[in-house]
């Protein structure tokens, strides 16, 4: 992984700052296609154009990339997360670069679902982005009232439900690792929304497969694997810790075969789409992501390194399947063959 660039990390994209546009080229459209590649694939009821999804708590509100990426020309985006009332986030500061990777404790900072409603949704309608709306809470009725305000808004695809927060009805135990409460979170969004809804697993857990079955049984449309590690980075001279929060989340390329690993395993036990994350940079790490059973991908600190990221990707996926015959990127899902076998 190259070393986050300083413009980036210090206004801290995560946040959702706007990025500068000072000299800020046009945004780049997409280049003429190859008419026999087909990156065209379906989570769920949804069609998305390609499969390359900018991730959570990476890009903003999307609005702040306009400047620099043609939203329109990715299979969706997925908004900082939603919570109920705004929240301040963690202390700074929030973000460490790692090896291969990163550490971040944002602390869930966001302007409030009303707010993005009224602020940033209008914006994205208008840059024909397809929005996925991150949404969590500290308790079920905390994420039921945040899709139900969401639900009188137009321009939300879907719904991506965050279930590592903690429950603090529960004696603060994360949703997404015990597989009883990752149900009962489900079943009310579930009750909640006429959207696709996406379930955001934890990788927290001995058997991803559990907590799968759970989302899925429970009414979810696709499950998201998986969100950060918990991590944590030392200053030696200070003994201190290197963020405000002391832990964090590690993401980035470092935890891309643990997670893939992860994808591998819920996709052996369940039916509906998964979308992988964790790591990805390149068009190989997607297909590879595509081969162990996902149906499409979301690209997160590689905006640290690379604003353009995702639009770069579209590009490099659709010359990886011309020059691998693949003319058809949905038709490498699952098809990762077991070694000594010849078997699927």
């Amino acid at each position: 992984m190259r070393p986050i660039i300083p413009a980036l990390a210090g206004i801290d994209a995560a946040l959702g700052a706007r990025l500068p546009v000072v000299n800020a080229p046009q945004p780049a459209r997409m280049s003429q296609r190859p008419a026999e590649v087909d990156l065209r694939v379906s989570v769920g009821s949804l069609q998305l154009k390609n499969p390359i999804i900018a991730a959570s708590g990476t890009f903003g509100y999307g609005v702040e990339f306009a400047p620099l990426v043609d939203l329109s020309g990715l299979g969706a985006i997925v908004v900082k997360g939603l919570s109920v009332q705004p929240m301040e986030g963690a202390p700074a500061p929030r973000i460490c670069e790692t090896s291969s990777g990163m550490v971040n404790a944002i602390g869930l900072q966001n302007i409030g679902v009303r707010a993005f409603v009224a602020e940033k949704l209008p914006e994205l309608r208008r840059l024909e982005a397809t929005v996925v709306a991150n949404v969590f809470g500290c308790t079920i009725a905390d994420y039921v009232e945040v899709i139900r305000i969401l639900e009188d808004a137009d321009g939300v695809a879907a719904y991506e439900l965050n279930i590592s927060c903690p429950n603090v009805e529960h004696g603060g135990a994360e949703f997404g690792v015990d597989p009883v409460l990752t149900a009962e979170v489900v079943r009310a969004a579930r009750n909640a929304a006429k959207r696709p809804l996406w379930v955001k697993l934890s990788p927290n857990v001995n058997r991803i497969g559990l907590t799968a079955q759970a989302a899925e049984s429970n009414g979810a449309d696709a499950l998201v694997i998986a969100n950060t590690y918990p991590a944590l980075c030392m200053d030696a001279h200070n003994r201190r810790s290197r963020l405000g929060s002391t832990t964090g989340g590690l993401s980035g390329p470092a935890i891309k075969p643990i997670t893939m690993r992860l994808v591998y395993e819920a996709a052996k036990v369940i039916k509906i789409p998964i979308i992988g994350l964790g790591g990805i940079e390149s068009p190989e790490d997607i297909a590879e992501y595509v081969l162990a059973g996902a149906t499409a991908v979301q690209v997160g600190t590689a905006h640290f390194v690379d604003p353009r990221a995702t639009e770069r990707l579209v590009g490099g996926l659709e010359r990886w399947c011309k020059d691998n015959r693949a003319p058809e990127i949905s038709k490498l899902r699952g098809s990762i063959e077991v070694a000594g076998t010849g078997s699927r």
